[in-house]
């Protein structure tokens, strides 16, 4: 049986709320794996971050690792005792005992460590309660005597200082929502700044990524951040100087957001352009992950010329790939078309991705489009190609050689049939003169068509001839059955009085004729 846990919730924390509305996370429909063979540290692993990121990531991993599930758990405890999270204390709590439940039922090898259940530390927890609802009451009536004597400044680092509160609590949203009330008491481009990265920063954790573009864009239209990014060291006249730290941050958290879009060529050049030397913010990620995300998705992205513009001969990018030996070697191997130990070790880090928070998610578009781009990149130089040879380039069997190459032709991505009984792929004779040749028609075609049209407007514009369109009526007039019968017998009036008309002048011509 598990111990008896007490439902213990924080204190009303909700203040004078803000009008901002908070997005609900999207929800996708994403496909569960269970990886069974990390090859990391976990221990180390969990070093490289801090925070609320630090958190997320063991919790991702225990429940996408039944292996390191127990060790993950112990670690995401340890360090929310550090924090005023009640709540995701008890949630770690819980799942940690039913984590030991299972190991002992199981029978694993290290159950002497799981014979006796951990019990809840009550102390612990109602001093932090008694922590957060004196610290709340305090920065709250801070914030009331700020704005009782509207200064600015002091009102905006109290939001700030409350946003914070609300993060180490975890009320992601209050969070949220207190960095948000600073954006009217921002009095320079450098507040704008503070208060866009804040926002961003929670928005992260909380995976609002339309949030993250729209915020960033913001901080990046500052006259203080392109300064700091045009390359001059001298600021303006009474602006502050921005860090290549924040400028860094802001890129990687757009790499983010455009990692989570399926952007992948847009998210390899935001995180190819952060300088390794200024890269310290454990808060949301860590090096190796910039590079790692860096690297894959310029993989799946990048053509030939790209690839060896952005990452094989650009130093920043070798600084990156040298904390990931594994993956410097992949791209290096993919770059020399050796494609087999290319793929092969993707595969053999493909366990450690799939543990990643952000990447988990991408990993098999990922990867599918990596093997794509390696197929047409080998197949474009030859006209045929045995299929027996490049299944053992690409270390696979024939029978999915030619599946893959089917879909790809289905695709439209390479210009080939396939021999089924040869096991050969021809290349099409493409006529380059005769494309060429239909191509100048079509351009010829669609440039006289413009002509025409360009020279009806003239003519129409010089004679005056303008077509207006009547108003669009935004509302229904009704008409009364009144006014519709006058109508109607106007206009027979009208009618008769014209047929009158014509037959009176038809009599009148007669009658001088006959004259």
């Amino acid at each position: 049986m598990l111990p008896r846990v007490r439902s213990l919730e924080l204190p009303h924390q909700v203040h004078h709320q803000e009008p901002m509305v908070v997005d609900e996370a999207e929800e996708r429909p994403e496909e569960v794996v269970s990886v069974q063979s990390p090859t990391f540290d976990l221990e180390i692993y969990a070093a490289q971050y801090v925070g609320y990121a630090k958190l997320n990531r063991l919790l991702f991993i225990a429940d996408r690792c039944p292996p390191m599930r127990i060790e993950a758990l112990r670690l995401a405890m340890d360090h929310v005792k550090g924090t005023l999270n009640v709540n995701k204390y008890q949630v770690i709590f819980k799942k940690l005992c039913e984590a030991l439940q299972d190991a002992r039922s199981q029978g694993f090898p290290d159950s002497a460590d799981v014979q006796d259940l951990p019990q809840i530390d009550t102390q612990w927890v109602d001093s932090r309660l008694k922590q957060v609802a004196v610290k709340t009451e305090k920065l709250d009536n801070d914030l009331k005597n700020y704005k009782a004597n509207s200064i600015k400044e002091s009102i905006r680092r109290g939001t700030d200082d409350l946003g914070d509160h609300y993060l180490d609590c975890g009320d992601l949203n209050n969070a949220l929502r207190a960095f948000a009330r600073a954006r009217d008491y921002c009095t320079s481009g450098r507040h704008v700044i503070d208060y866009c990265l804040n926002v961003t920063r929670v928005s992260v954790y909380l995976q609002y990524w339309q949030h993250i573009e729209s915020y960033v864009t913001k901080a990046e239209n500052t006259p203080e951040f392109i300064e700091a990014t045009s390359g001059s060291n001298e600021p303006g006249p009474n602006r502050d100087v921005v860090s290549p730290a924040i400028v860094n941050r802001f890129r990687c958290c757009k790499g983010l957001a455009h990692l989570a879009s399926k952007k992948y060529k847009k998210a390899a050049l935001h995180f190819l352009q952060i300088n390794a030397y200024s890269c310290d913010f454990p808060d949301i990620m860590a090096a190796k992950d910039i590079a790692v995300y860096a690297g894959l998705c310029a993989l799946a992205s990048f053509n030939r010329a790209e690839l060896s513009r952005e990452i094989i001969n650009q130093q920043n990018s070798k600084q990156f790939l040298e904390l990931d030996p594994q993956l410097r070697d992949t791209i290096q191997y993919f770059y020399e078309s050796r494609y087999g130990k290319c793929l092969a070790l993707l595969d053999s880090i493909r366990d450690n991705l799939l543990l990643d928070i952000y990447l988990a998610p991408h990993v098999s578009s990922l990867y599918s489009l990596i093997r794509k781009r390696a197929w047409i990149q080998y197949f474009s130089p030859y006209i045929s190609a045995d299929m027996n040879r490049m299944a053992s380039a690409f270390n696979t069997t024939v029978r999915q050689v030619e599946e893959e190459i089917m879909q790809l032709i289905l695709d439209n991505q390479i210009q080939a049939r396939i021999d089924s009984h040869n096991k050969i792929v021809h290349a099409k004779d493409v006529d380059q003169r005769t494309t060429t040749f239909q191509k100048c028609v079509e351009i010829g075609k669609e440039l006289e068509r413009k002509t025409r049209a360009l020279m009806l407007r003239a003519t129409l514009i010089k004679h005056h001839v303008i077509v207006k369109c009547p108003p669009r009526l935004t509302t229904t007039v009704a008409m009364n059955e009144d006014e519709r019968k006058k109508r109607a017998s106007a206009e027979r009036v009208m009618k008769t009085e014209v047929s009158d008309s014509n037959q009176i002048s038809w009599t009148v011509w007669t009658r001088n004729k006959h004259r």
